[in-house]
Order: C-alpha cells, then sequence, then structure tokens
C-alpha cells in the first residue's frame, strides 16, 4: 500500500512538474502580439548569448568540488525568456567515513523566464550519472538518474553585463536514486549577460 501511494506521489509530482513548464511556455506564447509583424532579430549574437554557473570548492576532512558551467539564448527581444544547457560534475570525500567518496557527471537543458528585472522562473531537465551505493552489498554501479528541477530565483546586476543570482528549486520527479532526495536545492552564481 506504501509503495503504491509513493508510486502514485511521484507520477503526479513528474505530471505537475511537465505541466507547470507546458503552461509556462504557453503563457509566454500567448503573451506575445500575434498581429505584429515579426522582424529578425537585428542584435549580434553576443547580446542574445550569456553564460553563467557555479563552482563550489570545500578542501579539508570534507573534500567537495562542484562545477556547473551554463549557456543561455535569449528567445525575445527584451531578454525575459532564455533556453539553455550546461554540464555538471560533483566530486565528495568524507575522510571522516570509510569508503566514503562519490562522484557524478550529467547534463542539462533549461528554460529560464524573467517576469521582472530581479525575478526567473526556472524548469530544467537534469539528467546525472551517479553512483548509488548498495549498503547491503557493497556494490558500486554508475546509473543515470532523471530530474525534473522546478523553482526560481533572484538577480543582482553587479555592473556591465554580469550579475549574481541565488535560485531554490526542487525535484519534482523524486526518482529513487535522486542526489537530491525531498530537500530543496539552494544555489548560487555570477552570470555574464544574463
Amino acid at each position: 500500500m506504501t509503495a503504491l501511494r509513493s508510486c502514485r506521489r511521484r507520477s503526479f509530482l513528474a505530471c505537475a512538474a511537465w505541466i507547470t513548464g507546458f503552461c509556462l511556455l504557453s503563457l509566454v506564447s500567448l503573451a506575445q502580439d500575434s498581429t505584429t509583424t515579426r522582424t529578425k532579430d537585428q542584435r549580434p549574437l553576443k547580446d542574445r548569448i550569456w553564460f553563467g554557473g557555479g563552482l563550489g570548492l570545500i578542501f579539508g576532512t570534507v573534500t567537495a568540488i562542484q562545477a556547473e558551467p551554463m549557456v543561455g539564448y535569449f528567445l525575445d527581444k527584451k531578454n525575459k525568456l532564455s533556453v539553455g544547457t550546461g554540464l555538471s560534475y560533483w566530486y565528495l570525500r568524507d575522510n571522516r567515513l570509510p569508503a566514503a567518496r562519490n562522484d557524478g557527471y550529467g547534463y542539462r537543458l533549461f528554460t529560464r523566464f524573467r517576469p521582472i528585472q530581479q525575478f526567473f522562473a526556472h524548469v530544467e531537465f537534469l539528467h546525472l550519472n551517479a553512483q548509488p551505493r548498495s549498503f547491503l552489498d557493497q556494490d558500486i554501479r554508475r546509473i543515470w538518474v532523471p530530474h525534473v528541477l522546478l523553482g526560481g530565483g533572484y538577480v543582482q546586476p553587479l555592473g556591465g553585463r554580469s550579475s549574481i543570482f541565488f535560485q531554490v528549486l526542487f525535484d519534482a520527479l523524486q526518482d529513487p536514486n535522486s542526489v537530491y532526495g525531498t530537500q530543496p536545492i539552494i544555489s548560487g552564481g555570477i552570470g555574464v549577460g544574463f
């Protein structure tokens, strides 16, 4: 009975994630005025592309390394809607526990919408190759784990085309092998052009 509830909950959350993403993109499409004639975007490519991501380093008893470069492309002239891709790598070693070493890598596809200059909504598909450890047989195997991340964040311009951002995301898919579990994913970083 508990397994059935868990399965239904995951299915509901996965459906809710896809519906939310679809609705977000539909609302953006409907918000555009369909009576005007579209003109080709005359901005240079460098003004339509933005770069960002995060880098985390901790050394000592616990060593953690994380690198997540991202690149996005603005779909509209007002720079409110963007799509993008990125890579993700993390490494963790805890010297307090025997054999407590793990790493993962993967890729991401995302959409961001900025209804106002300082805030953005974020929908992302993250696919990570990780090593879930079985405590029963001590077998280490690598598997691809899907994540559907939903949330939003705050952007503060630093000057020029650079800014600093802070975001909170939730894994709506809740795969049993998710590296995030049920807790929110809180992160930040620096963006150039975003």
